[in-house]
Order: structure tokens, then sequence, then C-alpha cells
């Protein structure tokens, strides 16, 4: 209890630190108006925090609030006003998010390693502020290794708990997690220079070039435009799935404040193909429910397709409307053809892989479905993943392996990683020396890249699997599994993960960080910055298989 106090304490004096800078800066500053403006968002901040500390009393006066609060572990005025503060902490820790983008262009680092530094400096504040008392339910206690997992497998947008989200978690600690899985979707970058943008702070060449870097785009001009769209699609398609699935959840909580906190969550979480849920079972308590399928499924493919070809397919619909022709780029076929036909071929393997007896026709269907779009990144499960048999949860091994697209909130090896590996078997077995698709040439560059990512992805695979078959007591299928899911970001288990030793754990951890920045970029950031190639040697035949 002391510990306990002495960190209250401590809330209340960052808040003191963060107001003081405010008003501080306010008094100094020769045009207060000019500055008022340049900083109203946090102005806007302030002024709420002010008036929930003023009103905090009228806050136990409604009944459903009241309920609510309760349901989260908020009883009184006083534990209130300590949420109230931590809560007012982290959305000023945000709103400084940033000044990260310039300390990182200071540096003058590779965008690889910057993508690195980005996601351990994020996963670093998660975990200390799951640390905080308040980020945990009452009589529950979190350790810094559950707190270090579960905000890496947050930011990594993975899903794999060691403590149950919805009753180890206070509110603070599931909006934390909720926090770091739209950071950690997006990127960090991409939602520091969104940041930059709306809040004026400036966004310079420095910025666009590196984040042209960053998200492979070629045209420096329309990086703004681009962020913004990525940002403006995300909370549309997010606000439209919290809407639908909040009328899904009416039956179970009513019209009040817990349904649209519950829709809300799961909404970011699908989109963001994190696989986190409030529900203790996941899905399966709505296995049968047509409308949540239907949902959750379509917010995960959404997330899974990449920001690149969402806007793509936005353009080229909007051209058709107008009766114009354009044509969708290679990067959309290929994620469309790849991701359509992974749905399909896992939808009836899954049917096939049995272990559905004590289900109804449209149970299976649905489950083997909605299986089928979660296995390749998001988490969520309507069905047994530990009673699925070796068949099916081989399968899901695979649909993880190969995960999602790139520029998407999901992991894996990417689909179009996949689809060009399979098109140069496809060329190389017709004799052809180039790799072709949809009468387009894949340069060899981009398949040296695919290659060297499989070829990476199965060597840390290898390793890690093998270092949890010494540490872990549990069949190999089981820790083949865990592995897949931490490096796909997945988030499925087979019951291993909350069992895991501490080593076990470290290794999950790592692998979930691998699986979300991406085996290449990984080697790229310590292999240093490319360089230019002088010379060429003479070439010599060697014989291949």
């Amino acid at each position: 209890m002391k510990t306990e106090a002495l960190l209250h304490r401590l809330d209340l004096f960052i808040v003191g630190i963060f107001l003081a800078e405010f008003f501080f800066k306010l008094a100094l500053a020769k045009e207060k108006r000019a500055y008022l403006i340049a900083n109203k968002v946090d102005g806007v901040v302030i002024g709420v925090f002010f008036v929930l500390i003023l009103f905090i009393n009228k806050l136990f006066t409604a009944p459903e609030l009241t309920q609510f609060l309760g349901r989260i572990g908020i009883v009184s005025p006083a534990e209130a006003y300590i949420v109230i503060s931590q809560g007012y902490i982290l959305v000023a820790l945000l709103l400084k998010l940033p000044q990260l983008n310039k300390a990182l262009l200071i540096l003058k680092l590779n965008p690889s390693l910057v993508v690195i530094l980005a996601f351990l400096t994020i996963i670093g504040i998660g975990t200390m502020l799951l640390l905080l008392p308040r980020s945990t339910a009452s009589g529950k206690e979190t350790t810094f290794l559950d707190a270090l997992f579960t905000a890496t497998s947050a930011t990594c947008v993975t899903g794999l708990i060691v403590v149950d989200t919805g009753t180890h978690f206070s509110l603070l600690g599931q909006l934390t997690i909720l926090s770091l899985v739209q950071i950690g979707g997006l990127g960090l970058m991409t939602f520091t220079s969104f940041f930059a943008l709306v809040l004026g702070k400036g966004f310079g060449l420095k910025d666009r070039g590196l984040l042209q870097d960053i998200l492979n785009y070629r045209r420096l001009g329309r990086i703004g435009s681009l962020l913004l769209s990525i940002l403006t699609i995300t909370f549309i398609i997010e606000a439209a799935g919290a809407l639908l699935l909040y009328s899904q959840f009416l039956p179970r909580y009513g019209a009040g404040v817990s349904g649209l906190y519950f829709a809300i969550f799961h909404s970011v979480s699908a989109f963001c193909n994190a696989g986190f849920s409030l529900f203790s079972d996941s899905f399966m308590s709505y296995r049968g429910n047509l409308g949540v399928n239907l949902i959750m499924s379509s917010l995960i493919i959404l997330g899974g397709l990449g920001f690149m070809v969402i806007t793509n397919l936005l353009r080229w619909v909007y051209a058709r409307l107008k009766g114009e022709k354009r044509s969708l780029s290679l990067q959309s076929k290929l994620v469309l053809l790849v991701s359509g036909i992974l749905i399909a071929t896992g939808l009836s393997l899954i049917l096939l892989g049995g272990t559905m007896e004590n289900l109804s026709f449209k149970e299976k269907v649905l489950g083997a479905y909605f299986q089928s779009v979660t296995a390749r990144t998001a988490g969520f499960n309507t069905l047994n993943i530990s009673g699925l048999s070796v068949s099916s949860a081989f399968l899901l091994i695979v649909l993880m392996f190969i995960g999602a697209s790139p520029g998407s909130t999901g992991g894996g090896v990417k689909t179009s990683t996949f689809a060009t590996l399979i098109f140069t078997i496809k060329s190389m077995a017709q004799g052809k020396n180039r790799v072709e698709v949809f009468r387009r040439t894949i340069p060899r560059l981009i398949v040296y890249q695919a290659l060297c990512v499989v070829i990476l992805a199965l060597g840390w695979i290898a390793i890690s699997t093998f270092i949890l078959a010494l540490t872990e007591n549990a069949s190999f299928i089981n820790i083949l599994f865990e592995d897949l899911s931490a490096f796909g970001t997945v988030g499925l288990s087979r019951g291993l993960t909350p069992n895991l030793t501490p080593v076990g754990r470290v290794v999950i951890i790592l692998t979930m960080l691998v699986g979300r920045i991406g085996p290449l970029t990984l080697a790229l950031a310590i292999g240093g910055r490319r360089i230019s190639e002088l010379y060429e040697y003479p070439e010599e035949r060697i014989m291949i298989g």
C-alpha cells in the first residue's frame, strides 16, 4: 500500500509538471493568443481534465455510469480522481510523441533502425504504464515480465496474453493496451507524423524523406496527404465497425456505456489485427452470430490488406463510378488474389479437418470462415484452438506464416512475398528467366528480397522453436504453433503462452518484435547502410537441385 500511495503521488507530480509547463510557456509567450492557437489541442485536454476534476462527484450520480465504473474497479471519487490524472498523463504523453520524430532525425539513423527504436520506445513506455497500480484490477498484481510481454504483444499487434485482458487490467490498463494497439498497428512514425501535421508542430523535408523510406512511397511531395488518408481511413473504418458491433452487443449490455466501450475496443483491435479481447473466451460465445462474425472478419480483412491497397481500391471504385477507366496496381491485384485464395482454402480445409462434431452446420461454416480469416494475423477465435486436430493446427501454422499484406497492420512474411515466390517457381517451370505476373515483370531485386524474407523468417523460427523445445514442457506442435503465432503477430494460442517459463516468455517477446518489424528490416538495421557496387565478378555456374 505504501508503494501504491507513493506512485499515486508520483502521478500527481507528473500532472503538475505537464500543467506547469503549459502555463509557464503561456506566461512567457509574447503573443499569448498565438501560443494558445498553436497549442489548442493541449489546451482542450487540460480544459477537459479540469472539468472532470470539478464535476468528479457528479460522475457517481448516474446509475448507468456508476455501474460501469464499479465494473472496472472505480467505486469512489478518490479512485476516479487518480484514474483521471493517469488518463491525462497518457494523453499528454501521446501529444508529446511528435517530438520523437525530431529526436530520431537528429541521430541520422537509417530507416530500418528508426523503426526498431520507435517500437522499442513505445514498448518501454507501455510497460511502465502497465506497471502502474491503477492499471491493474483490484486484487491483481502485474509483474515486470507480464507488463513487458503484454506491452510487446499490444505494440506488435499480436494478441498473445499471459493474463486475461478483461479481468486482470483496470480501465486505465485496458486503455493503455488499446493505445499501444492503435499506435503499433499504424506504426509509431506514421502516428507521430500525423500528430505533427494536425497539431501544427511542423513536418519538414527530413521528416518526409524518412517516412518515404519507411512507407516505401515514391512521391515525396504527397507524403503528408498519404498520412492524412491513412489515418482518416483508419478512423472511419474503426468508427463504422464500432457502431455495427454496438448494435450486436445491445442484447448483452443494453443501450449504455459498457456496450459502446466493448464495441470500440474490439473494433480497433480487429482492424489493427491485434487479437486482444475483453471477453475471456474471445468470441466463442458469438460463434453462431452472423452479424458479429461478418463485422469482425471484415475489419480484420480490411486491416490486413494494407493502406496502399485500400487507397488504390477506393480510387479504382471512384473512377469506375465516374465512368473512367482505371486499373488496379499489381500490388493490389496480388494481395486481393492471394488473400481470397487463402481465405477460401483455409475455410475448406478447416471444415474437412473435423473436430467440430458438436456444432451446427451454421456454426461450423462460420467458425471455419472466421478462423481462416483471423489465422493470418488477427488472433480472435470462435473455435477452441487447443481442441483442433493436428492437421487443422498445421494449416493455421501455414496461414500464420504467410500472414497479411505489406503496409498493413498485420504480420507474417506477407501475401505479396508468398505470391512472388509462387510466380517465380511458375516462371522457372516454364523455362523463363524473368518473373511475369498480370502482364508485368517483377524486378529481380524484389525476388531477391522475397527470398531473403522467407529464409530469414524460417531461420528465426527454427532457432526460437529449438529454444522453446528445450525450455517448455509441451508437445512440438503446440510449441511450433505458439512460435508461429508470435512471429505472424497473430495471437492464437493452444494454451501454452500463459504457462511459459521466463525464458520462454523472453523468446516469444523477441519473436513478436521480429515478426512485427520484419526479418529483412532487422537484417538491414544490423547490417547498416546499403553500399553501391562499384565492380562485378565474372559469372560461374553451379549445380542446383
